[in-house]
């Protein structure tokens, strides 16, 4: 039973074909397309992908980016499914005040950094970093419940805010340095503090909260931007998207 994950973000869609829809399956196929080349998956990269029997994705784009997506898959005669954050699922509970207004991929996110949490001994409080277009950082505690999380601008967003915002300041990128002498410097590292600041102080709160140190998690397609930056110990864990969309697909598929 081969199954498609899918994460529709702000800026692409990232899929993988795997032999199950369960945690640990196989890896087939995978790949990544800019939100405007949607149009092109199917007579591209899906043109000799095997059919999925199961699809299961997360978007947070629009549902019309959503329902383009769908488009591309009308020759496999199957009808994806969508995560929708809910109270709890896959081990994680929700402590959001309107638990279905979380974002989906934050909620995927997280219950497979759990999970992988959970594969690597006792169960321990956890900041998980989710660092792309924007960046998330959310506090879970040893139990599995999301107690809560920050939303920031991702270093692009922060920069264009500075040029559209700020007469004249339209630079280069540059490096992060402890001390910036320049201006392309300056931006640079004040984006990058700027989140190494938010995940120190969530840390900080669930240490306080929990009375455990935390497991910091960083994920996230410009994870390794900040990995040089960080204030604390940290594990840098890929595709913890796919693993959460994995592990709710063997329940929910029973693979």
């Amino acid at each position: 039973m081969t199954f498609l994950a899918l994460d529709i973000g702000n800026t692409r869609l990232k899929w993988a074909l795997y032999d199950s829809p369960r945690s640990g399956a196989l890896l087939l196929e995978q790949g990544a397309e800019f939100l405007e080349n949607i149009e092109k998956l199917a007579e591209g990269p899906w043109s000799n992908l095997k059919a999925p029997q199961q699809v299961l994705g997360c978007a947070v784009a629009s549902d019309v980016i959503r329902r383009r997506v769908e488009d591309q898959m009308e020759a496999w005669d199957v009808a994806p499914q969508w995560v929708v954050a809910s109270d709890a699922e896959a081990g994680l509970r929700n402590g959001y005040d309107h638990p279905a207004r979380l974002g989906s991929d934050r909620w995927v996110a997280m219950i497979g950094a759990y999970q992988y949490l959970l594969s690597q001994g006792p169960a321990q409080p956890m900041v998980l970093v989710m660092v792309g277009t924007a960046v998330t950082v959310e506090a879970v505690d040893a139990s599995g419940k999301f107690l809560g999380g920050l939303i920031l601008p991702g270093h692009g967003i922060m920069l264009r805010a500075l040029e559209s915002g700020t007469a004249g300041l339209h630079v280069p990128t540059g490096e992060v340095t402890p001390f910036p002498t320049n201006t392309s410097d300056a931006l640079t590292s004040g984006g990058t503090y700027a989140i190494a600041g938010a995940v120190e102080c969530m840390v900080q709160h669930l240490r306080a909260h929990c009375a455990a140190e935390p497991k910091c998690i960083i994920t996230g397609g410009a994870a390794w931007k900040m990995a040089p930056s960080m204030t604390r110990p940290f594990e840098l864990v890929d595709n913890l998207i796919f693993d959460g969309l994995l592990y709710i697909a063997q329940r929910r598929f029973g693979g």
